[in-house]
């Protein structure tokens, strides 16, 4: 059975390969009731980690779970050791992401009625600025729980293959371009997709890690506080705290049932209901949304713009702006993007399903569809200089830079050392500015390199002194991204003496 699972923030999708159809599969509560997606959360059970509706059952609105565990999967010093925080206490990130992965394919196979030892093969879905640890982290996690990985897709490159498969007349000889505007519960992504019948090409992706859906139930959740104290008898405040887990969760139901017709929302709270003008909320997330818009910007462009941005993409060469991704169905996304760009812009009519579908087509040999996908992050690396007095910053891999035909990309440099031990300090980045960076940084690596053979006799090399030296050996350094964005970092020198290591 083959199947694309897009791992969100808040929900977890899952749409299978069924003949050319990829429908979304139902997932069973604690009650027996269905449902497209399993709840992105976790909970305890004594020692026991339960996942999805049955951590909420088990929960009973107490707020011992963990909700947008997924978000600390982008913090760029994320590894299998960063601590979740369950209620009172802490599991590792690794441990949460490998139950839940195994709970999603023991939920696959309940719902497929699939016999035990049938292979489940997967499509995983990823931010677009997903970085080498969050991407690990995924896979390595659905690996542990039985799956067969076939590999990772940047979330709005799913979103473009769901595009097209549902559009196929909106992309014609001059229109080749689709914008996809990715809105899911923790992160904003948006990419340029050239499509050339199944032939897709991502010309440029950006992103926002720390925007989502999450952040807009804040909004509302502080917009009800506000007006549940304005109904107080004398205007004190009603003692609610926006940043409870139960007023978030309320304040993201009544979200999630604003029409573009509704005007006022019902927040259920514990002690004190508020009712929220939807014109109040929107004034107050106008910022988030313009947020999105902002970074998107250099997406698209006029004509005379785009002669100076090669990656920018026309309005004459615009078949549509795709707005997938949960957070993407609030009405007054649509309604700004529509103000700024016009009538190209279409809502998918599964907005939370959109990038799961996309998953499964990508997932499917028979679909025809192809990608290939730009590194949106680059690779450097920090090096010692002057006897180690200095640092100098070296961009090995560009942002936006072209994999081969396999979707992977490899670098290699060869130079003489010009010290006795070498620190290299690697790290993704979002752009450069000559060999100055800008943006955030993730660590990718650290690697320590006894260029001097005399060192490689077990000591600790952080209390050996860097020395210049002007008869080093050759080396050669090779950064290679594989197809699922996965980097490997390898120094092998003149004798022989190799030092490799993954990202993580």
């Amino acid at each position: 059975m083959r199947v694309g699972i897009d791992l969100g923030t808040t929900r977890t999708v899952i749409a299978s390969v069924d003949r050319g159809n990829y429908p979304v599969l139902s997932v069973e509560d604690a009650t027996g009731d269905l449902h497209e997606h399993i709840p992105t959360v976790v909970g305890l059970d004594g020692e026991d980690l339960l996942c999805g509706w049955e951590a909420l059952a088990a929960d009973a609105g107490r707020g011992e779970i963990a909700r947008s565990f997924k978000r600390l999967l982008s913090l760029p010093d994320a590894t299998g050791a960063t601590p979740v925080r369950i209620g009172a206490r802490e599991r590792s990130l690794a441990e949460v992401m490998n139950v839940f992965a195994a709970h999603v394919i023991a939920q696959i196979r309940r719902s497929a009625r699939c016999a035990a030892d049938e292979p489940i093969e997967v499509v995983l879905g990823v931010p677009a600025h997903a970085h080498s640890a969050q991407r690990l982290l995924t896979l390595d996690a659905f690996a542990r729980a039985g799956a067969t990985v076939l590999g990772l897709v940047n979330e709005p490159s799913a979103g473009a293959f769901e595009f097209t498969h549902r559009h196929p007349r909106s992309v014609t000889s001059r229109r080749t371009a689709v914008v996809v505007y990715d809105l899911g519960g923790g992160t904003f992504d948006a990419s340029v997709v050239r499509v050339d019948g199944t032939d897709h090409v991502v010309e440029r992706s950006i992103g926002i890690p720390h925007l989502g859906g999450d952040d807009f139930d804040a909004v509302l959740a502080h917009c009800a506080v506000r007006a549940a104290a304005d109904d107080t008898a004398d205007g004190a405040q009603a003692g609610i705290d926006p940043s409870d887990p139960a007023v978030l969760d309320a304040a993201r139901l009544a979200k999630e049932r604003v029409l573009p017709q509704t005007r006022r929302m019902l927040i259920e709270l514990e002690d004190a209901d508020a009712m929220v003008r939807v014109a109040d909320f929107y004034d107050a997330a106008t910022p988030l949304v313009e947020q999105t818009l902002e970074a998107m910007g250099p997406l698209v462009a006029s004509s005379a713009l785009a002669a100076a941005d090669e990656a920018a993409t026309t309005e004459d060469e615009l078949a549509g702006i795709y707005l997938v991704g949960g957070a993407a169905a609030l009405p007054l996304v649509g309604r700004m993007l529509r103000q700024e760009f016009g009538r190209r812009v279409h809502r998918s009519p599964y907005p939370s399903a959109s990038t799961a579908i996309g998953l499964a087509i990508a997932a499917d040999p028979e679909s025809g569809y192809r990608l290939r996908d730009r590194i949106s992050r680059g690779i450097g690396v920090f090096r010692e200089a002057q006897d180690g007095r200095e640092v100098t910053f070296d961009p090995l891999v560009p942002p936006g830079a072209a994999p081969r035909a396999d979707g992977s990309l490899s670098v290699t440099r060869h130079y003489r050392a010009a010290h006795n031990v070498g620190w290299f300090r690697y790290v993704e980045f979002p752009a450069t500015d000559g060999l100055e960076t800008s943006g955030d940084l993730t660590a990718l690596a650290q690697v320590v390199v006894p260029f001097d053979s005399a060192l490689r006799d077990g000591r600790d090399l952080s209390q050996v002194q860097v020395e210049r030296r002007g008869d080093g050996p050759w080396v050669e350094e090779t950064v290679h991204v594989d197809a699922n964005g996965i980097t490997t970092i390898r120094l092998m020198l003149e004798d022989g003496y190799t030092v490799e290591t993954s990202a993580l």
